[in-house]
């Protein structure tokens, strides 16, 4: 509704709102924190759509919100006079829209240690009748309030305007720290892949993925830290120098997908879960996230926790305990508790009205005495739309219980709350229509320890020179603390008492999500993606083996999201997907406990967090595993994996999945036979280039797209001949899997199943073959020389409205029929989850050795990955 200035505007000011906290309006008593110090806050006008509110979404980093203004008062007083320190900039009237306006946008405030300066994030007012990619970007700004100095950090306007900047923190070191789509180090591998440069999308394929980037403070040495597929937003320095952010978790678009807490080194090192993950429903009914963390003490975090999308602009301030609780109720030792408690008490940011009014944001005093600046709306209210009276007025619980009201549109001041005496006293008087949505007291504070940038030495050094990093798990079978081996990992990793080729963990396979570009750079029909786009598009960066102990040592490319599958005997993945990316820097060696499983509240991500592990290495030191060759010789509590690099060097990832019996003492047990699933062994094109398939790098890729990789299996000339040419068999797949016979006359494909050539007429960007193996169908008979649905009598009858027989011409009851459905035989799930095609191939199969090992592990791969129908934008056709 429109905003129409009432009585409350004022009275809120001076009396106790109905039902909350006292509020005072004259000036406070002198307090050497909030007087002496400058504020500096962000005005901006409310926007509306048809006299509607219009909210925001925090999935839209980039989103423009014209008007805003940044103020600086000198003192934290409503007598205390505001300066406008940002419009100066756009002086020039060219700034100015038709009607005379400026209107220009203002975010993400931080203040130096020393309270001098302010960073912030402000993007120019839209040109008129430009295009999109003309229009200007956010770019980070620093304010001197000594000098009164403000400038633009990056100071070209080429370099300034190269990516979306916002978010801007100050590093220990007068670095700065921020959120940007630059994608710096993303956009130079895609030249590396032979892709043009382009802003990535996130994983709704919504906007560029904001990601974090570090730089010196005068602009230069622009370095990105971070490599999430989504959104890295809002990072802020702890004390112990470590960056704390949000993070858009939203891989596969899973149920748990959410905003929580991370922290990383500077240099982009140390990158882990910190909070939230399972706490998404803490707070009400609605799923909650968690935004703009500052530490307001040691181990303790000050973060706005609101749902993605907030309809009346609010949040709830949240203290949280991160050096206790990993979740909101569990604590690092999976111990219940409370790690999350709400700032202001009884206050529900999620409630449509309430007596306590509305919250927009937070920011701490840092002086310990649990004092904020807030951004606060008093509860109000106008007579429902029925009524001719729309005058604002006060809450009160009777009004609210009468029914005859509705909330008026909030109008947000800023406030000073003190949390211990549930006070509030104002600071910037609210204005009819206006908002404070952010507020920073520039006082001193202690500077956070500095962390320099990892020292490289040896094998970590040449590594980081060839573009790697190391990931070290010490076993596959250790889930969530528990062992989960065949007999327990000891046993497993005893040739002599286990066979090696019965191990249930073989090999690991390490996946890379595909960058995914605008339609501006290529215009992608959503079938592009196949069945399902909740896995985007994936590639594969290699394979290495999985130790007896089901340790894993091996080199990753640095610089590149990735997830881990684990992999049985078969190359099919053993367990549910792993959809949450992990990151290597140059040179970062990252130590994995184990496995997690994904239904589990057992904590998992965070060093520290969690059951302790269930393998500790080697019981012995100076003398091999058990029954293992006699040059692999252990140190105490090392994992086979770490004997082995520190013996033979870091295993390398590989293109192929490769068995070799490295560990069996021939002189107790005779070694097991070595096997492999090679793509040189396929008779089709093959999903690697010839220079990767001659010499794998840290930029080679395996893409398996299904028109060039998958649908010629099914054509393959499978023919068996005798000596003399003679057709005694033919297995190719079309020969059987067809709708039509050798004599090209109209058949039922076998099993219902058409494996043919050409376009579905279900959806034409698809071949038939993938509609028939990954949708259902329905099953189908010859008639009239054509195929079509197969119709059964259902045993009912038609009825009328009444229940009533419905007969025919005769007099006969009218039968129902209904088609025969046919299970689609493949699943996006896996390979394991399609075990109708899959079966068939095995032992005692009914196709068994009609497809060979490799031809079995590419289809088991790709089922894997998702099975896209391409994994590379630029192999899809434009819409």
């Amino acid at each position: 509704m429109s905003p129409k200035l009432g009585l409350v505007v004022v009275v809120s000011l001076t009396l106790v709102t109905a039902g909350c906290r006292s509020s005072g309006g004259s000036d406070q008593e002198a307090d050497p924190v909030v007087v002496e110090n400058a504020v500096a806050f962000i005005k901006r006008p409310l926007a509306f759509d048809n006299d509607t509110l219009m909210g925001d979404d925090r999935r839209d980093p980039e989103a423009f919100r014209p008007g805003a203004r940044l103020y600086v008062k000198d003192r934290a007083s409503p007598s205390a006079r505001s300066r406008d320190i940002t419009s100066a900039v756009f002086s020039d009237p060219s700034f100015l829209n038709d009607e005379g306006d400026l209107l220009y946008d203002v975010r993400g405030l931080d203040v130096s240690y020393d309270g001098s300066k302010l960073l912030f994030a402000m993007r120019a007012p839209e040109i008129e009748d430009a295009d999109d990619d003309e229009q200007p970007t956010w770019n980070i700004w620093e304010y001197d309030t000594t000098s009164g100095d403000l400038h633009r950090i990056i100071e070209s306007d080429t370099i300034a305007e190269a990516g979306q900047d916002v978010a801007p923190a100050y590093l220990p070191d007068d670095r700065i720290v921020f959120s940007s789509t630059r994608q710096r180090i993303s956009k130079a591998i895609l030249l590396d892949e032979g892709k043009p440069q382009f802003d990535a999308l996130d994983e709704d394929r919504d906007s560029p993925a904001f990601v974090l980037h570090v730089m010196e403070s005068d602009g230069s040495e622009i370095e990105q830290i971070t490599f999430n597929q989504s959104h890295d937003l809002d990072p802020t320095v702890m004390g112990s120098g470590k960056i704390v952010f949000s993070r858009w978790d939203n891989a596969g678009q899973t149920r748990n997908n959410g905003v929580n807490l991370y922290q990383v080194n500077p240099d982009g090192t140390g990158l882990s879960l910190l909070y939230g993950r399972h706490s998404h429903g803490s707070v009400g009914d609605e799923q909650v996230q968690y935004y703009r963390a500052v530490e307001t003490e040691p181990d303790r975090l000050l973060v706005q926790v609101r749902p993605f999308e907030s309809e009346n602009l609010t949040a709830l301030p949240m203290d949280i305990d991160v050096g206790t609780y990993v979740e909101a109720n569990q604590q690092l030792d999976g111990m219940e508790g409370e790690g999350q408690v709400p700032v202001i008490d009884g206050y529900d940011a999620l409630a449509e009205v309430g007596l306590e009014g509305s919250y927009g944001a937070a920011s701490p005093l840092f002086d310990g005495t649990n004092r904020y600046l807030v951004s606060w709306s008093p509860c109000r209210l106008v007579m429902a739309e029925a009524a001719e009276d729309d005058r604002i007025t006060n809450c009160t619980q009777e009004r609210l219980d009468s029914g005859e009201y509705e909330t008026a549109d909030p109008v947000f001041g800023l406030w000073l709350l003190d949390q211990t005496t549930g006070t509030q006293l104002p600071i910037e008087r609210p204005v009819e229509g206006q908002q404070i949505d952010e507020a920073v007291l520039m006082t001193r504070r202690p500077v956070p320890t500095y962390i320099p940038p990892a020292t490289l030495f040896d094998e970590a050094e040449t590594l980081a020179e060839n573009g790697y990093g190391v990931v070290h798990i010490q076993s596959v079978y250790d889930l969530d603390g528990r062992d989960q081996a065949p007999g327990g990992i000891r046993t497993v990793a005893d040739p002599a008492r286990t066979d090696p080729t019965d191990r249930p963990a073989m090999f690991v396979r390490f996946e890379k999500p595909v960058s995914i570009p605008d339609d501006d750079v290529r215009d992608l029909d959503n079938a592009a993606f196949g069945r399902s786009a909740a896995q985007s598009m994936r590639e594969i960066l290699g394979y290495a083996p999985v130790e007896p102990d089901g340790s894993v040592r091996v080199a990753v490319p640095a610089n590149v999201a990735f997830a881990i599958s684990v992999l049985d005997a078969n190359g099919q993945r053993t367990s549910a997907r792993h959809q949450n990316w992990l990151q290597l820097r140059p040179g970062e060696t990252l130590e994995c406990q184990g496995c997690h499983n994904p239904n589990s509240d057992a904590p998992h991500g965070r060093p520290g967090a969690g059951p302790g592990a269930a393998y500790y290495g080697s019981l012995t030191g100076g003398i091999p595993f058990p029954n293992t060759e006699t040059a692999l010789v252990a140190a105490l509590g090392e994992t086979m994996a770490e004997t082995w690099s520190r013996t033979y060097g870091v295993r390398e990832l590989q293109p192929d999945a490769v068995f070799e019996d490295d560990w069996t003492n021939p002189a107790v047990v005779p070694k097991a036979t070595s096997f492999s699933f090679a793509y040189a062994d396929l008779q089709t094109p093959s999903p690697i280039s010839p220079a990767c398939a001659a010499e794998w790098s840290s930029l080679c890729r395996v893409v398996i797209n299904y028109e060039q990789h998958i649908h010629p299996l099914w054509g393959l000339d499978r023919t068996i001949t005798d000596g003399v040419g003679t057709v005694i068999d033919d297995y190719t797949c079309t020969s059987c899997h067809s709708d039509k016979d050798a004599m090209d006359a109209i058949q039922v494909p076998a099993a219902q199943l058409d494996l043919t050539d050409g376009p579905s007429p279900d959806n034409p960007a698809h071949f038939k073959s993938y509609r028939e193996l990954l949708f259902n169908d329905n099953e189908v008979e010859v008639q009239g020389g054509a195929l079509i649905d197969l119709l059964v009598d259902t045993g009912e009858f038609q009825r009328d409205e009444d229940g009533q027989l419905i007969l025919d011409g005769d007099g006969n009851p009218i039968p129902i029929f209904t088609t025969v459905p046919v299970p689609a035989p493949m699943s996006t799930a896996g390979a394991r989850n399609s075990n109708r095609f899959m079966s068939q191939f095995r032992t005692g199969g009914a196709h068994e050795g009609f497809l060979s090992a490799a031809e079995l592990k590419l289809i088991s791969e790709w089922l894997d990955l998702g099975a896209q129908y391409y994994n590379n934008p630029f192999d899809a056709p434009e819409d």
